[in-house]
């Protein structure tokens, strides 16, 4: 296990000497000391992929192809090393765990090949004499912050599309799980990266290595998952050097159940999208909407299927719903229980903390909240917790009111089997990730990202890519 940052190729101590403890959620133990990296030593970081950059940008983009498509395979070869080193970070129950390593590598694999394909263009002129043309070019240095509730698939979401661009970068990953990146980084050297062209930079110090990012011209792109609140103090960082940021922020997604609905599949995929990482994924559903004719029959098998749920530390065999990350997860979890119980809602099941024999009071027993309304913190806020609230709604109109009243904007679910309403929320929705009668439309190949307060950007698909690609345009007067 690797526990030093990974700087110009080589796994090194943070210059200060100093080190932090990596603690499994579920029990308290400790995993690792890991490099307490600051500004110091993401300055080196960004230096060494400064310049690694030259060499690496002139690459053809089959020869860049080659280690990331090694990287997906090690990956995959490695599996069961890196879904354990990810259940002990951050809690994830094995089984979440293993999928999350496959979908890691997938972007990988993809990535390998869309580089392949950036195309430049011609455009017609208007005087004979010239000859008009587009280039695509990596931008430079490329920093990725990455967030703790996927350690392995935010790293690789945002290393694939930089590298095979022909950026090199430099990733701070979440202090809650270093340890995740740093095993990526292990393998990037067995994958044959060049020296310089992947860096990781572990630590406490978060805001000092962020500033370090924005200092200069060096870094052209920043990319971060993680909370609204960090996303708007690093875009007002990007203004003074106008760097380009991406940003996936937070998410509050409308879960919406139609009449029409086919029940069984709604109920599935109502489990998959908010109790997976006990519901602490930004794209989870947070409010379902349930049109009244099946409500109370949507609620009932809702709660037998959560209260089926086996609540215990992501390690154990057979374990479904793992801790929260930290004790101010938990609160927030509570608080808005106890806020919509206040208010007139009701558990149908769970509603307190879950007792796990052997480890911490981190654990959050899975909930069903009935008679719920928008006026409720749970309804206003992200949980980020393995809570879901249930809202009646009458009409079409009505649900894509409540749907659309939140400043955010990242994803939104409807289950319905009536093609012309798919098409009519599909569009009213203000979301930049809508499934229909899927709970899972996270892929590789399609861009995933939020509109409003959700973000900025794209991560997936041809348009993920694009992020790390300048354009120049080139007038050639050849007469």
């Amino acid at each position: 296990m690797q526990t030093s940052c990974f700087i110009d190729g080589k796994f090194v101590p943070a210059r200060s000497g100093n080190t932090f403890a990596v603690r499994n959620p579920a029990t308290d133990a400790t995993i690792a000391q890991v490099a307490d990296g600051n500004g110091t030593d993401a300055r080196a970081a960004i230096e060494a992929a400064s310049r690694a950059f030259p060499a690496w940008k002139n690459l053809a983009a089959i020869e860049r192809a080659k280690p990331l498509r090694k990287l997906s395979e090690l990956m995959l070869r490695d599996a069961e090393r890196l879904a354990d080193l990810c259940s002990q970070e951050c809690g994830k129950p094995l089984a979440e765990a293993r999928v999350e390593v496959a979908y890691a590598a997938s972007f990988l694999e993809w990535y390998a090949e869309e580089g392949k394909r950036v195309y430049g263009e011609t455009i017609p002129a208007s005087d004979p004499g010239k000859r008009l043309f587009v280039l695509r070019q990596p931008s430079g240095v490329a920093a990725a912050i990455t967030p703790w509730n996927f350690p392995i698939a935010m790293v690789t979401r945002k290393m694939g599309p930089a590298l095979a661009a022909g950026c090199t970068q430099v990733v701070k990953p979440a202090e809650q799980t270093p340890l995740s990146a740093l095993a990526i980084a292990e393998l990037s050297v067995e994958a044959g990266f060049p020296t310089g062209v992947f860096n990781v930079v572990t630590g406490l110090d978060a805001p000092s290595i962020a500033d370090t990012f924005f200092d200069g011209l060096t870094v052209r792109h920043v990319s971060f998952t993680g909370s609204t609140e960090v996303g708007r103090i690093l875009l007002e960082k990007s203004a003074a050097n106008v760097v380009r940021v991406s940003l996936e922020l937070g998410g509050h997604a409308p879960f919406i159940v139609f009449d029409d609905a086919d029940l069984d599949k709604a109920v599935v995929g109502a489990m998959a999208s908010k109790f997976r990482n006990a519901g602490q994924t930004c794209v989870c559903a947070n409010r379902f909407l349930v049109q009244r004719g099946v409500h109370d029959e949507f609620v009932k098998r809702l709660t037998t299927a959560v209260a089926a749920l086996k609540v215990g530390d992501g390690r154990t065999p057979g374990t479904q719903v793992g801790p929260l990350v930290d004790d101010a997860g938990l609160r927030k979890a509570e608080a808005h229980v106890a806020d919509a119980v206040a208010h007139g809602a009701r558990a149908t099941t769970g509603g307190a903390r879950a007792t796990v024999t052997g480890c911490t009071d981190r654990f959050m027993a899975p909930t069903v909240l009935t008679g719920v309304t928008p006026a409720m913190l749970c309804f206003r806020e992200e949980t980020f917790g393995p809570i879901a609230p249930v809202c009646a709604f009458d009409t079409e109109t009505e649900a894509l009111e409540i749907a659309n009243g939140t400043p955010y904007g990242l994803a939104a679910y409807l289950f319905t089997a009536d093609g012309a309403r798919i098409m009519r929320m599909a569009e009213a929705l203000q979301y930049g990730i809508v499934g229909v009668n899927d709970a899972l439309p996270a892929t590789a190949q399609a861009p995933f990202g939020g509109v409003k307060h959700s973000g900025l950007g794209r991560e997936g698909g041809h348009q993920g890519i694009e992020e790390y690609l300048d354009l120049k345009y080139v007038s050639w007067r050849i007469s």
